[in-house]
């Protein structure tokens, strides 16, 4: 299969939303000349042709859709989508379809939420009222394939994702990072870095970590972290509206 230019992912993806296609490589869509992942395009092909692929092709660039970087104000980073039938939709942490099962991250998530700032711990699953007001729900991966966690970690998007949050800061000279885990919390440090050697001043950004909302890990530092009032009270001192959690 060959695959190359902005062509590579048509078949089986929306082009990403067009304040983002600078950031994006051409072969998914963008702007940026970048080598075509093939071992992905192949692996996302498949996945799609059988009906496997998650989120499904229209949904890839969910976390972009609606949301221009000068917009974002809180990244949240999660890892690769759910991997389960119906639940993910392209939005880190969320379920777009109503009447699933809960995962266990995002139940942690909404129960912390509700303990930190009063939110209804039975609210929907669909985060999508997060992204409108400006939180970027983005996972490094940002596909997989159905029945199989990582699938196509370590394969292309990373470097997709980490061009996207690079754009997000420079549209931005303060943000504020929820960073749930180690993976999450590597990503960020590669960027600090990354600014540091080319004289790029985040000072003003707000770092929160903690340990992922797994059920394997929530309980070394998760639960009662208080992520989403700590959140506020920067966009607050920024002069900007809280978030409606």
């Amino acid at each position: 299969m060959k695959a190359s230019g902005q062509g590579a992912l048509k078949r089986f993806s929306t082009l990403p939303p067009e304040p983002w296609r600078c950031a994006i490589p051409t072969w998914c869509g963008g702007l940026v000349e970048e080598r075509v992942p093939h071992g992905l395009v192949e692996a996302l092909e498949q996945a799609d042709q059988h009906g496997m692929l998650c989120p499904a092709r229209h949904q890839i660039w969910g976390a972009l859709e609606g949301l221009s970087p000068h917009e974002v104000r809180v990244v949240i980073l999660g890892q690769d989508p759910y991997h389960g039938q119906g639940q993910a939709h392209g939005l880190a942490f969320s379920v777009g379809r109503p009447g699933l099962r809960r995962p266990p991250s995002l139940r942690n998530i909404l129960e912390e939420c509700a303990a930190d700032v009063g939110s209804d711990p039975l609210r929907s699953d669909d985060l999508s009222d997060w992204a409108m007001q400006g939180v970027l729900l983005l996972n490094t991966v940002l596909t997989t394939t159905l029945g199989q966690a990582g699938a196509h970690q370590a394969m292309g998007w990373e470097s997709v994702t980490r061009n996207v949050l690079i754009h997000a800061a420079k549209a931005r000279p303060h943000l504020v990072w929820i960073l749930w885990g180690k993976p999450a919390q590597n990503l960020h440090a590669s960027l600090v870095q990354m600014w540091l050697d080319s004289g790029v001043d985040r000072s003003q950004d707000v770092v929160l970590r903690s340990s992922h909302p797994s059920p394997l890990s929530a309980y070394r530092g998760f639960q009662g972290s208080r992520p989403f009032s700590a959140a506020n009270r920067a966009l607050q001192a920024w002069g900007e509206i809280p978030i409606r959690w």
